[in-house]
């Protein structure tokens, strides 16, 4: 396990956030365009295509986070054929995203949308959504933390809330498929936790498969890895349960630079395939190809080894490594991991 190399990402993230806004003068852009009704308060993030800017409602005082394309990525006026294609993605990707956040509206633990509004002078998009003053997940982890570990009751209030947003999300057709740490945010100081950052969400009723290779490596599931075509909402549990590790030991648990690396990292800890525990196995696109598992860690299961009881109890393990099941049919769903006693029978979560 470890933390310090940079993880690789199959995707551009257009919204780096930062724990407190920036002066909006302090950045040498166009202003985003805010309906009438909002005061635009600071910058939290930009990037390639388009920037997050914090806002208050004149009325209420209520703060809203607004993400708005720049102006070559959401104007279709363009003298480039591929600039314009490009723009038209990249507009039509925001309201794909817009339409996931509307399904999380007022779910405690995913950050939803407030409403769409357009530029009547150019026509530029925003949305308008949560906004949640606090830090990545990674961050209070990684920096405030100093990557010392959580202890396992705190882990647990954390897990329970982000298994109960991916469930909500999961009912609505709707897969994430880039939880990590980073794409977590802390609103308080109660533990309170929301999963940001749609962008590379698809929904399972109207995306038909094949489906793209997408997400960071760390955190992709074998079956991604693996190329296989009609994946499903397993692969976000299974991103939950290399948070929980993450957690619980202060580093990732897999650290893979490329799906190849990252394939003999899964083998090492957890084992290398067999028709007993993941008979689907040689069926999968890459299966053999990706990467082939060195005779000494064929038969190697090292999970409970880096979590022995005394860091996490029976009750933990249960879930963590059902998370972490290669074989899709045995991998918990969020609904059924909130279901063990982990979590039926633990009290109150500790705040993080």
């Amino acid at each position: 396990m470890a933390v310090k190399r940079s993880a690789a990402a199959f995707s551009v993230d257009d919204s780096a956030r930062s724990s407190a806004p920036t002066s909006p003068t302090a950045h040498k852009r166009r202003r985003v365009y805010c309906p009438d009704d909002y005061e635009e308060t600071g910058v939290l993030g930009e990037g390639g295509f388009g920037v997050v800017v914090s806002a208050r409602h004149r009325a209420t005082g209520e703060l809203v986070a607004v993400k708005a394309l720049h102006s070559s990525s959401s104007s279709s006026r363009s003298s480039s054929s591929n600039r314009s294609s490009s723009s038209d993605a990249a507009v039509s990707g925001l309201m794909r995203e817009a339409s996931f956040l509307a399904a999380c509206r007022g779910h405690p633990s995913l950050i939803g949308l407030h409403s769409v509004s357009r530029d009547p002078s150019t026509g530029e998009l925003s949305i308008i959504m949560d906004y949640a003053a606090g830090p990545s997940l990674h961050d209070v982890l990684h920096v405030h933390r100093g990557s010392r570990p959580f202890p396992e009751a705190e882990v647990r209030g954390i897990m329970k809330e982000l298994l109960g947003g991916a469930e909500h999300l999961h009912a609505q057709g709707i897969v994430h498929r880039d939880i990590k740490p980073e794409n977590i945010l802390v609103i308080d100081n109660n533990g309170g936790i929301k999963i940001c950052d749609l962008g590379l969400a698809m929904s399972t009723a109207s995306d038909a498969p094949p489906y793209t290779r997408c997400g960071t490596v760390p955190y992709m599931a074998p079956e991604v890895l693996l190329g296989m075509p009609d994946y499903g909402a397993m692969v976000d549990t299974w991103s939950l349960g290399c948070v929980m590790a993450e957690l619980l030991a202060g580093e990732r648990l897999f650290d893979g630079d490329e799906p190849g690396a990252q394939m003999l990292e899964i083998f090492d800890v957890l084992g290398a395939p067999g028709c007993s525990t993941w008979p689907a196995y040689k069926s999968l696109p890459l299966a053999g190809k990706l990467a082939k598992p060195p005779r000494c860690i064929r038969s190697c299961r090292r999970l409970r080894k880096l979590f022995p009881e005394e860091v996490l109890s029976r009750e933990g393990y249960q879930v963590l490594r059902g998370l972490l099941s290669c074989n899709i049919d045995k991998r918990l769903s969020a609904t059924a991991a909130l279901r063990l006693p982990w979590f039926t029978n633990s009290g109150d979560a500790s705040a993080v």
